[in-house]
């Protein structure tokens, strides 16, 4: 059984599709990397995910439970407001722009929703905290606010933060784009990490080098359609389609 799956979702902003049928699913401790140009819809898909856009029409499960699908008229419908709160305790998401709370310090950031949330005791909660701080290279920081941390710092309590929840699968949202390149190492050293210990991710990437080396499987999307997916060394190395190979040839004139 899939960990997560999403099928056949359409999504449309103001007149312009932006998802055209697009169906994943992710196993347990796979990690899967998606790829492709700005607007081929690789956000859109990961917001759809998380329900933080609701889509069109389509399914959408975590573990076999559904949150979303289709009634007869063919829109989606989404599970009642206790079932999704349950279904969402299985996933965290990790944005491009850390999304830490400014007047919260790094503690609160990790401990608020494990503790208000999902109700667990605040012990245990802060023990796990300090572990995951320690973790990801930020012993110390807890009492820091995030505007006193570098953009690798704030990433990194990000991602401890998303943990701190226990997810059964973690979605980054190019987790690396707002930083510089030697940040950035910092960043994928830490989700390199997480994949050796059998995380189950999907990152949105534009790091092809990355996608490479630690995805299990890579996606590439343009114009809200999957024109490729396989295994990392066929679809980087050696794409079949010529829009993928467009689009990959303007990396290795990069590199």
């Amino acid at each position: 059984m899939s960990l997560f799956e999403i099928k056949h979702v359409k999504k449309t902003f103001n007149d312009l599709e932006v998802l055209h049928d697009i169906s994943v699913s992710v196993d347990k401790g796979e990690v899967v990397g998606i790829i492709g140009p700005s607007g081929s819809g690789k956000s859109t898909l990961l917001r759809c995910a998380t329900m933080l856009e609701t889509m069109d029409s389509g399914e959408l499960s975590y573990l076999g439970e559904k949150a979303a699908w289709n009634d007869e008229s063919g829109r989606a419908v989404y599970a009642s407001k206790q079932d999704l709160r349950r279904i969402k305790s299985h996933y965290g998401l990790v944005f491009q722009s850390f999304n830490l709370f400014p007047h919260y310090s790094v503690m609160k950031n990790l401990c608020d929703a494990p503790i208000c949330v999902q109700g667990r005791e605040r012990g245990e909660v802060e023990q796990e905290a300090l572990a995951l701080l320690k973790k990801m290279g930020l012993e110390g920081k807890e009492d820091a606010y995030p505007q006193q941390l570098s953009g690798g710092q704030q990433q990194r309590v990000a991602i401890a933060r998303a943990l701190n929840m226990n997810p059964d699968i973690l979605f980054f949202d190019e987790p690396t784009s707002a930083l510089d390149p030697e940040l950035t190492g910092e960043i994928l050293k830490v989700i390199r990490q997480l994949a050796d210990e059998d995380m189950t991710m999907v990152i949105v990437t534009h790091e092809m080098a990355f996608a490479r080396d630690v995805a299990d499987r890579v996606i590439f999307m343009d114009g809200g359609y999957i024109v490729e997916e396989g295994l990392p060394e066929d679809v980087i190395s050696n794409p079949k389609e010529e829009r993928t190979r467009q689009f990959l040839s303007r990396f290795s004139e990069n590199g």
